[in-house]
């Protein structure tokens, strides 16, 4: 009797050691930008530095004001940290058509990558946005964060910093 449950529990153990081992590297999912170009998720990763991967959405207030600060950082962040930041958005058909505008209003310098089916998004196992992924130089995803508070950018450059080491 004892053999089963031991089983069955040493079974659960292997596939979650699985499923957390396969979820630590960047998947490569075909996107387009929004200029229409396909762009492969794993093209975005390289040896200038870390990759920062942050899903959002035009409805999402709490997802834009973490872009909005990000912005302002950026131009620093790259220079000490060699990081890239792609802001890979979840709009549906519906609401798709807003990105472009919003992001030209204002003036973001990421890449901006549209995931409209969640494939992307689903291969990550993102629930919910704003969530946001630092990815190191070799594809391993290495940090992640869900939600967003004011200051949780202090929190994002710390990883950074400790990739650029």
């Amino acid at each position: 009797m004892m053999k089963t449950p031991l089983a069955m529990l040493t079974a659960a153990l292997f596939m979650a050691f699985t499923f957390q081992a396969s979820a630590q590297t960047l998947p490569n999912v075909a996107l387009k930008d929004i200029e229409g170009n396909t762009v492969n998720t794993a093209s975005l990763v390289g040896d200038e530095g870390p990759a920062v991967f942050c899903f959002w959405a035009t409805w999402c207030s709490p997802c834009k004001r973490e872009l909005n600060n990000y912005a302002e950082l950026y131009e620093d962040w790259v220079d000490e940290t060699g990081v890239r930041i792609v802001a890979v958005s979840i709009d549906d058909q519906r609401s798709v058509n807003r990105v472009a505008p919003y992001v030209n209003s204002v003036g973001w310098d990421y890449d901006i990558l549209l995931d409209p089916n969640r494939d992307f998004a689903r291969a990550l196992n993102v629930q919910n946005v704003p969530h946001t992924f630092v990815v190191d130089s070799e594809g391993n995803v290495v940090w992640s964060h869900n939600n967003y508070a004011d200051g949780d950018e202090y929190e994002l450059y710390e990883e950074l910093l400790k990739l650029a080491e």
